[in-house]
Order: C-alpha cells, then sequence, then structure tokens
C-alpha cells in the first residue's frame, strides 16, 4: 500500500485538528496559558467564595469572570497527569488502573464508596469496556437527607439502580459526546441527554463535566457535577401536572402546541408561572388570549429552538425561540437571566424531549402587541401622548393595519406641542395606511396615511426616510401595526417647489429672480428638486457692484440659480459625511453636517427639509457662487430692464406685503418679469 504523501498527511493532520470538539478546544486553550508552569499543566477559572472551576477559553482568559463574578486563576494538572516532587509541571501520566480505582484518583470517592456498598465493585473492577458519570463529592453532599437516606437505606437496589443510570456499558470520550444526543444508560437502558455547547461545557442530563476522558483498563470516567436521575416525562406531561402551570395548561390547549411538546426533539420550554400570567393587565392578557395568532406567537416566544441547561451559560447568549426573535440568556451569579432579568424561579426541570425552567415574569413578543404596547418599550412615549389627546388612540389599539411613524421624545425636548386641530390633522399624516417593514421599502415609493396624504420614501446610503423624517430606531413589528421610530416630525408637502417659495415672504427676491431667469415652470412641474434657497437678507448682503452684475446679465443669474439646484432630493438625515451633489448649472456642491447643522459649501443652512410635492428646500443665508464663475468686472454688456425690475421687488417685497397701497405695484412689477423671463 503506497504511503500517503507529505502535504496530505499535514493536510490530514490540519482536518483532525479543526475538528476537535468545543471541549478539547477550551482544554488545549487551558493547557496554552498553563505551559509556562511546567508540562500538562492546564489554567483553571476558580469562581471566588465557591468549589465551581472551569477550563478557561480566550475571552473568560481577559474578562476573568463567569456568570458577572470575579475569577481567580489556579493552576493544576490537567486530566490524566499527575505531579512528581521535586519537577516541574505534570509530567507524570496517571497510572492506568480498573475504573474502580481510578474514581478515588479523580475526585470521586464517594462513587467509590457507594459502588463498594451496592455491590457494583466487582463489576467496574473486571474486564469490560464502561462510561461511567461519576458524581463528585460535592454532588453526593448537596442531595438532601432524604433522598440520600433513600439510596443507602437500599443499597442493593435503590443504590445500584441510580449508579448504574450513570454508567454506559461503552466507552465514550468527550469527543462522542455530541450535542443534543442520547446514550442508552446501564439501568433499563434509560436515555441519558448529552448536550455539549460551543463554549466547551459538556452536559449530562444538565449536570456539568467537571473532570472528562479519564482512561482506565476498563473504560473511562468523567466526573460530573450533579447526581443524575431518570427522566421519562416529556415537557407536555410537566405542563400537565405541575399545579403552578394552570394557565400555561389552558393557554397550550388553546393554542394547540400539545403535540409539539410531547413530539421528540430537544427544546427548552420557559414555563410562565400563574404568578407570571397574574402580572399583566388584566385586558391585555384577555385580549391575547382570545387572539390565536397573538397566543401562539407569545407561547413559541417562550420555546427556544435547543435545549440549554442552566450550567452551560457561563455569560449572556443570543438564542433564537420558535417565534423566529430572539432572547438574551445570561447569568448572574448563580441566577440565570432572561433579557438581563433575573426572573427564573426554578430551572433545569430535564424532560425526554428538552428541559424547563420556570419563569415568573411573561415575555410577551412584538408580535403579540398592539401599537400603543410596543411605544411602552420605546423613545415615543411623548408622541404617543400626542396621539391619545388628538383622539386617534382607535387607529392604534384595534385590528387595523396601519404603520406609525412615531417622533422620538428627543424632538420635543424643547417644547410639546399644542393638540388642536391642525396638530391632530398632522398626526393623521403620521400613521400610514397598511403594516410595513422599512426593509422592504424602496426609493420613490409613495405612501398614502390616513389624513390623505401622499408621502415618498428616500433611500439613502446611511439612512431610510419619508419625507424629512428619518428612520431613528429598528421597527417594531406588533399584532395589527409596525413602529418606525422618527428623527423629527414629519411634514407633508403642500405644493410644487415654486408654490412653497411664493408662499413664503422670505423667499421673495429669490421668486423674481427665478421669474426673470425664466425657471419658474421648470420648478412648477413634477420632478425630485433639492433648492438651496437664498433668503431676501442673502441678496441684500452681497456687494452692491456684485448684484448689479449679475441681475444686469439674465444668462448668468439663471447660471447662479441652477447652481443652487439639483435634480435629485437630499433632506438632511441624508447627510452623515460630505455629499457631493451635481448641480443643475453642471458644477458640484458639497454638502455636509457641523454641530447638526446641514453646511453647503461650508455656508450653514438657516432652515432645512421645507417640503414640496416635487422636492426640497432649504434656505441659506448667502447667495452661492461656483469658484469657477466668480463675476469679473465687465463694461461691454447692455442694460437688461430685468436688473431694474429686480432691484424694485427686492425694495418693495417686504413693503408690499405690510402695505396694500403698494401691493399694485408689486404686481404689475412681477408681470414685467414674465414678459422677460426665458426658457433654459
Amino acid at each position: 500500500m503506497a504511503r500517503p504523501s507529505l502535504p496530505l498527511l499535514l493536510l490530514a493532520l490540519g482536518l483532525a485538528a479543526a475538528a476537535k470538539s468545543p471541549y478539547q478546544q477550551v482544554l488545549q486553550h487551558s493547557r496554552l496559558r498553563g505551559r509556562q508552569h511546567g508540562p500538562n499543566v492546564c489554567a483553571v477559572q476558580k469562581l471566588i467564595g465557591t468549589n465551581r472551576k472551569y477550563f478557561t477559553n480566550c475571552k473568560q482568559w481577559y474578562q476573568r469572570k463567569i456568570c458577572g463574578k470575579a475569577t481567580v486563576i489556579s493552576y493544576e494538572c490537567c486530566p490524566g497527569y499527575e505531579k512528581v516532587p521535586g519537577e516541574k509541571g505534570c509530567p507524570a501520566a496517571l497510572p492506568l488502573s480498573n475504573i474502580y480505582e481510578t474514581l478515588g484518583v479523580v475526585g470521586s470517592a464517594t462513587t467509590q464508596l457507594y459502588s463498594d456498598r451496592s455491590n457494583l465493585r466487582p463489576e467496574i473492577e473486571g474486564p469490560g469496556t464502561f462510561t461511567i458519570f461519576a458524581p463528585s463529592n460535592e454532588a453526593w453532599a448537596s442531595l438532601s437527607a432524604e433522598t440520600l437516606d433513600s439510596l443507602v437505606s437500599n443499597v442493593n437496589i435503590e443504590l445500584l439502580n441510580a449508579l448504574r443510570y450513570h454508567m454506559v456499558n461503552k466507552r465514550v470520550l468527550t469527543d462522542d459526546l455530541k450535542h443534543g444526543t442520547t446514550l442508552n444508560s446501564m439501568y433499563q437502558n434509560l436515555p441519558i441527554q448529552i448536550h455539549h455547547y460551543p463554549n466547551g461545557i459538556v452536559t449530562v442530563n444538565c449536570a456539568r463535566l467537571l473532570k472528562a476522558d479519564h482512561h482506565a483498563t476498563n473504560g473511562v470516567v468523567h466526573v460530573i457535577d450533579k447526581v443524575i436521575s431518570t427522566t421519562t416525562n416529556s415537557i407536555q406531561h410537566i405542563v400537565e401536572t405541575e399545579e403552578s402551570l394552570e394557565t400555561l395548561r389552558a393557554a397550550v390547549a388553546a393554542s394547540d402546541l400539545n403535540s409539539l411538546l410531547e413530539s421528540e426533539g430537544q427544546y427548552t420550554l420557559l414555563a410562565p408561572t400563574n404568578e407570571a400570567f397574574e402580572k399583566i393587565p388584566r385586558e391585555m392578557l384577555n385580549r391575547i388570549l382570545g387572539d390565536p395568532e397573538a397566543l401562539r406567537d407569545l407561547l413559541n416566544h417562550h420555546i427556544l429552538k435547543s435545549a440549554m441547561c442552566a450550567e452551560a451559560i457561563i455569560a449572556g447568549l443570543t438564542m433564537e425561540t420558535l417565534e423566529g426573535t430572539t432572547l438574551d440568556v445570561g447569568c448572574s451569579g448563580e441566577e440565570l437571566t432572561l433579557n438581563g432579568k433575573p426572573i427564573i424561579a426554578n430551572k433545569d426541570i430535564l424532560a425526554t424531549n428538552g428541559v424547563v425552567h420556570f419563569v415568573n415574569e411573561l415575555l410577551i413578543p412584538d408580535s403579540a402587541k398592539t401599537l400603543f404596547e410596543l411605544a411602552q418599550e420605546s423613545e415615543v412615549s411623548e408622541s404617543m401622548n400626542l396621539f391619545r389627546q388628538a383622539g386617534l388612540s382607535s387607529h392604534l389599539t384595534g385590528s387595523e393595519r396601519v404603520t406609525l411613524l412615531a417622533p422620538v421624545n428627543e424632538v420635543f425636548k424643547d417644547k410639546r406641542p399644542t393638540v388642536d386641530s391642525n396638530m391632530r390633522n398632522l398626526l393623521l399624516n403620521h400613521i400610514v395606511k397598511d403594516q410595513l417593514s422599512s426593509k422592504y421599502l424602496y426609493h420613490g415609493q409613495k405612501l398614502q396615511t390616513l389624513g390623505d396624504k401622499e408621502l415618498r420614501v428616500f433611500v439613502y446610503r446611511n439612512n431610510l426616510c419619508i419625507e424629512n423624517a428619518c428612520i431613528a430606531a429598528h421597527d417594531k413589528r406588533g399584532r395589527f401595526g409596525t413602529l418606525l421610530s422618527v428623527d423629527k416630525m414629519l411634514t407633508p408637502p403642500t405644493g410644487s417647489v415654486m408654490d412653497v417659495l411664493k408662499a413664503d415672504h422670505r423667499f421673495s427676491t429669490l421668486v423674481a429672480a427665478i421669474q426673470s431667469a425664466g425657471l419658474m415652470e421648470n420648478l412648477n412641474r413634477p420632478g425630485t428638486f433639492t433648492v438651496f434657497a437664498p433668503t431676501n437678507e442673502a441678496f441684500q448682503a452681497m456687494p452692491q457692484g456684485e448684484l448689479n452684475k449679475l441681475m444686469g446679465n439674465a444668462k448668468e443669474l439663471a447660471s447662479i440659480l441652477k447652481f443652487h439646484m439639483a435634480d435629485e432630493i437630499l433632506v438632511s438625515g441624508a447627510v452623515s459625511a460630505l455629499v457631493r451633489l451635481k448641480s443643475m448649472q453642471g458644477d458640484k456642491l458639497e454638502v455636509s453636517m457641523k454641530n447638526h447643522v446641514i453646511h453647503v459649501n461650508k455656508e450653514p443652512v438657516a432652515e432645512s427639509d421645507i417640503m414640496a410635492t416635487n422636492g426640497v428646500i432649504h434656505a441659506v443665508s448667502s447667495v452661492l457662487q461656483p469658484q469657477a464663475s466668480r463675476p469679473q468686472e465687465r463694461g461691454d454688456e447692455p442694460a437688461d430692464p430685468a436688473l431694474e425690475i429686480f432691484k424694485q421687488a427686492s425694495a418693495l417685497s417686504k413693503v408690499s406685503q405690510r402695505n396694500p397701497r403698494l401691493a399694485p405695484v408689486y404686481s404689475r412689477l412681477l408681470a414685467k418679469m414674465k414678459e422677460n423671463s426665458g426658457g433654459f
């Protein structure tokens, strides 16, 4: 037979190393951390104030914590090795002997003693291949006096059967202890449940493996931290027989989950007690219990997709529920926590198809909540008060399919708006027809509100916005509605860009200029414009000579105005870093955000996000000019009648609004502008 080449051999060795079980990987890390103390020395983390020890993974090594509690590092002989007087480390392998003798060597002398008393000793001293999960001395000592008395008072039956339930009639090493598998014990072939977790912890019927893979001449010894007992009941049977789960029992029956909880598999049921159900407001509980879909989501939110024993949790981890969401499962000292709360009343009740932990608080998923209930756990409580005062609660508590755009509380930190008819209409436009999800919204999408307005969706590189309001937090999807937290009060558009500019006296000079330059028709048509609109003061701030030259040349005026416009919509929420926007004149506009103020070409924007049906307007306090097109002194240009019109319009715009007698004069000026307007 041909010998494998060196590269193939190295590849095989690499694959073998990669295939190490999580336990072996953690053990290897402990060996590496302990090697400076000599051969076969492992670093072990000991929980301060207890006898609990753990091999250390990389993360634990640096955090020096187990379940949030401080640990100290000690250095001990790795499994299978012992010290030699006068030599460094643990250079000697433990002598190989039978299982009975090995029990005394590895810290399970009580198991050895009870093996002798129950006449198990001849079997585990004799020929064969056995595996024994041997409870530590501390595990036996922690049994209640009643349980221990019942065992030792009948050593030939009860104690012998208990010990044989800890045994398997073959050699099983940690690499063979696969997650979710069962082993047939030597007591009536009753199953032993094995769970081998990614953090390297191995449990046997939820008892943690303390010392593993101690070889014997006739098998292998694993030391565990509990005395395990037989398991014959399914999760469903536990629910049916436990008095404190009466309400849960009725809910399971109503949602037809019985078959799941008695089926084969490995689940974790976080079983809410009667007390947990009683803590929920009666109206809310009755609503959920009377809604089959909400009830099913509620119960599935209490079922994890895999069995999770408490001993396996040494830090926080995220686990998926049958409902499709996640729960943060962690620990704080001896207590198991869910979403950071120590609400586990009783843990590690083993079933044939998983494990049950009793919880004394109900875990209600978003999918079973109304919009108002979703908002209680979000930073939108001020918004919800406004909706309530406006008499819109029925849209947010019933079965109407809607999406709520709720401004976060930060929006109202300076002033809370008064709820009048105008505010009620505005709030109606924060409620979108149909239940939506932000991840399915697309650029240019139109949304219909309960206030009969049409809102546009804008998708940017770093933000998703609906009109001027951008999404500030992840969706909360409830039973019938979706809550989208937004960063400001939404402003529905009320007219075209020109309509908005004409209606705002701050822009009367700009309106006159647009008309004189012949751009008004373009800004009235459907489109996607961004206009950085100079205010009257911006024009007045220009040097008089420069202003005269600009206004004396209609072509140059049009070019400058186009430099203030872009053929795409850019709201302030889209600006997190520098954005280069191509103007309609051709040059780039540089838009940035500094100290929460939007800037264009380094000039601050006086007011942003004035929404129009065909674009957005940002008011600026200066007239922007492209670097390459700054006006030069020229004396050969013929006079343009638009100049005089502009001067008169600029001077009269404010006065005419205050004095009705001047209004006809201003109207005649606008008529002359129309005569001089031209196309692009």
